[in-house]
């Protein structure tokens, strides 16, 4: 067995090519599941796709079920890597929280295999506590929640629960994608971004109406 000592220079570590792999597994069965839904899908299918064996993919995912959900939870976790990505050096955070958005609505107008899995994830396992989609957005809200307490602390937004923001724009965001692929929207993700921050942070009010409302 190579090891990091007697390995040759450039080589790539065992544990390297298995990762390679089972990117590529992933890869194809999102596609693969998107394409023809879960039900007629087939490990022969995504294995002669592959050009491998059956057995080679079984080693990695040894149920449908476990390959179905870990494509689901790949491109969950791609999207916030993608998220992350295009905010990096930002540290104004609405203009994150901008960059955010429009990110989050063109990863999904590109992939829109993500929103059909996310589908079919529903509707195949209705038993789950919790959706993959959902189980990625509770781990990663802390930190917007966080921001948003300090911007409350600094008088740059009104004071309102950290969670009713987040779980609003959360929300609004959810919808529009499933909206976009559902209802075939084309409008870009920019011109959504700008719509959705817009009513979100500056509401439908006039700055007349506001006082009025709030004289009664």
């Amino acid at each position: 067995m190579a090891t990091a000592s007697n390995r040759r220079p450039g080589r790539p570590s065992s544990e390297a090519v298995k990762t390679r792999r089972q990117e590529e597994i992933l890869e194809a069965a999102a596609k693969l599941f998107a394409q023809r839904g879960y039900a007629d899908a087939n490990t022969q299918d995504l294995a002669d796709l592959l050009q491998v064996g059956k057995g080679t993919i079984y080693r990695y995912f040894p149920t449908k079920q476990e390959l179905f959900l870990a494509a689901v939870d790949r491109l969950m976790r791609r999207l916030k890597e993608t998220i992350d990505a295009a905010m990096e050096g930002i540290d104004d955070t609405f203009e994150r929280m901008a960059v955010g958005v429009r990110t989050y609505l063109r990863y999904f107008a590109e992939h829109p295999e993500v929103v059909e899995l996310l589908i079919q994830e529903r509707a195949q396992f209705k038993d789950r506590l919790k959706p993959t989609y959902f189980v990625h957005r509770e781990a990663n809200v802390g930190r917007w929640r966080e921001e948003i307490r300090r911007l409350i602390a600094e008088g740059r937004v009104r004071d309102v629960p950290a969670e009713r923001v987040t779980d609003v724009v959360g929300d609004l965001l959810y919808g529009t994608m499933f909206t976009n692929y559902l209802a075939g929207r084309n409008r870009s993700p920019e011109d959504q971004a700008v719509d959705i921050l817009d009513v979100a942070f500056h509401g439908i009010f006039s700055e007349s109406e506001r006082r009025r409302r709030q004289a009664q």
